[in-house]
């Protein structure tokens, strides 16, 4: 089974800082795209930034300047480093992988478990 692991969610206070991880499983041949997403309530599920795996990176508009995505591809993890947040960045934020994996040939889209971030005022 895939897994992608992810850590680093949590509560903060407007313009303060969380850095988002995921690490996907050792069973994955190889992985092109990585990247985040997430879900306010009452929302669609919304990009927030993509890393090719050539290590070209999109964001979202609302996010341009204050997020950074990255990614170690030794380590199968790719990373959001999100500085000065503000409380409509509050959301569930989703891990997302393109994959294959050893025992297939087809590339598929993995999700993590979503973690929740909460920015106050």
């Amino acid at each position: 089974q895939v897994q992608l692991v992810e850590s680093g969610g949590g509560l903060v206070q407007a313009g303060g800082s969380l850095k988002l991880s995921c690490t996907a499983s050792r069973r994955i041949f190889s992985i092109n795209g990585m990247g985040w997403y997430r879900r306010a309530p009452g929302q669609e599920r919304e990009l927030v930034a993509t890393i090719t795996s050539g290590g070209s990176t999109n964001y979202a508009d609302s996010v341009k300047g204050r997020f950074t995505i990255s990614r170690d591809n030794a380590k199968n993890t790719v990373s959001l480093q999100m500085n000065s947040l503000e409380p409509e960045d509050t959301a569930v934020y989703y891990c997302a992988a393109d994959l294959r994996l050893r025992s297939s040939s087809k590339q598929e889209r993995y999700w993590g478990q979503g973690t929740q971030v909460t920015v106050s005022s």
